[in-house]
C-alpha cells in the first residue's frame, strides 16, 4: 500500500470542492507545511486555533483539515501576541500542516456544507439559491440551498425543530410571516448576502448566521429569517469532512477534534 501524501488529499478535495470555486476573500488551500509530506494521521476541525493544533500533535496528527482558513490576510509578523500568530507558531514548531478548506466546500451541493444542513432539516429536491457554473465537476454549483419539507410544519413547530435538529443554544428569529413552512433557504456561515435570493426562490424561511440588528429589518414582512449562530451552522462540517477523508483513504487515521473551537458563549 502507497503512502499518502498531504498533496494526494489535496487533489482529492480538489476534485471534490475546486479550490478555484472559493470565493475572492478567501484563503483555502494548504497554508502550512509542504505538499510533499506523507500523511501520518488528520485532526478534523472547524478552525485550526493553537489548541486544535497542539491536540493534533499530542494525538500523532501531522495534519490539520480545518473549514476556516487561520490565515485570511497577510501576517506582518509572527511574534504570538495574535491568535493567529500563535496557531502558525505552534503549526511550525510541531510540524503540523493545516489545510483549509472553506467557500470552495461551501460552493458546491453535492458532499458540500449546505447540503450537510439540508440532510439534518430533512429537505427535499435541493438545489443552489444562486447557482453558479463549474467545468470540473457535474454537480450543482452555487451559494447556499433550498429544499422543500416532506409535508409542510407549524411555524414555531418547525423554528423548535431547527434548534434542536441544528444544536443550536439559540435561535434570533424575525415576525413571523406564514403559519405553515414548506420551503426552506439555508447558508451556513454569514450568508446575508443571499436574502434577496432567497426570497426571490419563494422560501419560506432562510436560515444562515451573523446577522445584523438592522439587517433582520430586511425580512420586510417576505420571508422569516432565523439565524442559528455561525459555529452551529458549520459545525457538522467536521464530520462531513472526516467521512469523505475515511472513505478515500486508509493509510492513516482521521480523528474529529475533541474540542469545541466556537468563540460565542452563551448564558
Amino acid at each position: 500500500m502507497s503512502e499518502t501524501t498531504i498533496q494526494d488529499v489535496v487533489a482529492y478535495f480538489n476534485s471534490i470542492a475546486p479550490f478555484n470555486l472559493q470565493e475572492s476573500y478567501d484563503n483555502s488551500g494548504l497554508i502550512v507545511g509542504s505538499p510533499h509530506t506523507i500523511v501520518n494521521g488528520v485532526m478534523v476541525s472547524l478552525d485550526a486555533t493553537e489548541e486544535v493544533i497542539l491536540e493534533a500533535a499530542r494525538k500523532k496528527c501531522n495534519l490539520v483539515i480545518s473549514h476556516h482558513p487561520i490565515v485570511f490576510a497577510g501576517l506582518k509578523s509572527l511574534t504570538g501576541a495574535h491568535y493567529v500568530e500563535r496557531a502558525i507558531i505552534a503549526a511550525i514548531k510541531n510540524n503540523v500542516a493545516l489545510l483549509a478548506i472553506h467557500t470552495n466546500l461551501d460552493n458546491v451541493l453535492e458532499n458540500g456544507v449546505n447540503n450537510m444542513i439540508a440532510d439534518k432539516l430533512g429537505l427535499q429536491e435541493i438545489s443552489p439559491i444562486v447557482p453558479k457554473e463549474s467545468e470540473e465537476i457535474k454537480a450543482p454549483v452555487g451559494s447556499g440551498c433550498i429544499g422543500k419539507l416532506q409535508q409542510p410544519m407549524p411555524v414555531m413547530d418547525f423554528l423548535l425543530f431547527l434548534k434542536k435538529s441544528m444544536q443550536a443554544s439559540i435561535v434570533k428569529y424575525t415576525d413571523l410571516v406564514n403559519e405553515d413552512i414548506s420551503t426552506v433557504a439555508v447558508c451556513g456561515g454569514s450568508g446575508s448576502f443571499l436574502l434577496e435570493a432567497a426570497k426571490r426562490s419563494g422560501a419560506d424561511i432562510f436560515i444562515t448566521s451573523d446577522y445584523k440588528y438592522h439587517e433582520f429589518f430586511e425580512a420586510n414582512g417576505e420571508i422569516l429569517i432565523a439565524d442559528i449562530g455561525h459555529y452551529e451552522s458549520e459545525q457538522f462540517t467536521i464530520p462531513l469532512i472526516h467521512n469523505l477523508l475515511t472513505q478515500k483513504f486508509s493509510t492513516f487515521a482521521s480523528h474529529y477534534t475533541e474540542l469545541s473551537t466556537n468563540p460565542v458563549k452563551y448564558l
